[in-house]
């Protein structure tokens, strides 16, 4: 059984910078596609950033240059580093993974690519 437990969120001013983690357990990490999403109130669960397991990388538009997604197989941790931020990022972060993602198709495009999910961890940027 798959587990993902986020942690790392927190309240931060704009221009601040966080690190969100995400411990991985159940399934074989290092080759799996994982990604982060977010939720704000009242708006649906977007992608932010995936990670292939050869270590391809994939963001929004909205957080290129600032957001770097990675990945510690030794530890079976996904990352998230935030720089820059700002209020619009305000929302709940999501790790989620898929073990069955075809190599090369690992996108956060969508919250249906991936079939585990964490709890989620909150971060909130102040102006």
């Amino acid at each position: 059984q798959v587990q993902l437990v986020e942690s790392g969120g927190g309240s931060v001013q704009a221009g601040g910078s966080l690190r969100l983690s995400c411990a991985a357990s159940g399934y074989t990490y290092s080759s799996s596609c994982m990604g982060w999403f977010r939720q704000a109130p009242g708006k649906q669960r977007e992608g932010v950033a995936a990670i292939d397991g050869d270590g391809t990388t994939n963001y929004a538009d909205s957080v290129k240059g600032r957001f770097t997604i990675s990945k510690d197989n030794a530890k079976n941790t996904l990352y998230l580093q935030m720089g820059s931020l700002r209020p619009e990022d305000t929302a709940m972060y999501y790790c989620a993974a898929n073990p069955f993602v075809r190599r090369g198709y690992c996108v956060a495009d969508t919250p249906l690519r991936f079939d585990s999910w964490g709890q989620g961890t909150q971060v909130t940027v102040s102006a």
